[in-house]
């Protein structure tokens, strides 16, 4: 199966911007839409395409301001977001799907399930806030973050972002992720909402992640019916790329038919 390249792919035009998206696999699979995290782009999901069980047809997007997606003049919120990846299923007329969303992706992912009518078979979140409440222990780490000193800590992502991105603006991209983190209005976070979370849901995160607490992830699993936590040790709050294999054991578990 094709890895995802930033090459062959195509724009779809959204609200001021240009939505950059890539779709590999196989056509007549099974439908998967991989939503990034903050900073990232759609190449982040490339380890775990070999590792994939069933034979998907792969959507890839890169969120809005991010990889080669550009932000357009629209505020940037976690309901922009969504509204970005409603439109791409739509014009790519996909009729079932399960998602599979890392921090931010994770975010969208779960405010798709609880606030649309989507045919999502299946969600999983990885490492992925779902209240606003979850930001509080984290908000003056994100008040911190500057991109003089993100591009010092994480060179890779920025130097990716500049080599990728046809409008770059690095300078003020991260405060308007960091505002999209903190936001605490019905754009951001799905709140309580994710009640309303009706497929099966696996909730991941890695035992070492100071994003998402393990009571957080519980909470949550108490809340959506037929939800399954799986809490992977010796991983931080990239799992997928600290234990892949425990990572995908998990994954293909639940994703299998």
């Amino acid at each position: 199966m094709k890895h995802f390249d930033h090459k062959l792919g195509d724009y779809l035009q959204l609200d001021g911007a240009n939505i950059y998206y890539e779709v590999t696999g196989y056509d007549n699979g099974p439908v998967l839409l991989l939503l990034h995290g903050g900073f990232g782009n759609l190449e982040y999901f490339n380890p775990i395409i070999p590792h994939l069980k069933r034979e998907f047809k792969i959507v890839g997007i890169d969120s809005r301001g991010q990889g080669k997606s550009t932000r357009g003049t629209a505020k940037l919120s976690y309901e922009q977001l969504q509204r970005d990846v409603e439109r791409v299923v739509e014009h790519l007329k996909l009729e079932r799907f399960s998602i599979v969303g890392f921090s931010d992706g994770g975010i969208v992912g779960s405010r798709l399930a609880a606030f649309t009518s989507l045919p999502i078979e299946k969600l999983v979140t990885i490492g992925s806030r779902w209240h606003v409440k979850n930001t509080e222990p984290n908000r003056n780490l994100f008040l911190s973050i500057t991109p003089d000193g993100w591009k010092q800590k994480f060179p890779g992502t920025y130097h990716s972002y500049q080599k990728l991105n046809p409008e770059p603006d690095f300078d003020s991209l991260v405060p308007a992720l960091v505002q999209m983190w903190l936001d605490p209005t019905p754009s951001g976070s799905p709140n309580e909402t994710v009640k309303n979370i009706s497929c099966p849901l696996l909730i991941v995160r890695g035992d070492q992640d100071f994003i998402l607490s393990l009571e957080m992830a519980v909470e949550l699993s108490q809340l959506v019916k037929g939800s399954t936590v799986l809490n992977i040790p010796f991983a931080g709050h990239s799992t997928l790329e600290d234990q892949l294999e425990l990572f995908m054991l998990g994954l293909n578990e639940f994703l299998a038919d």
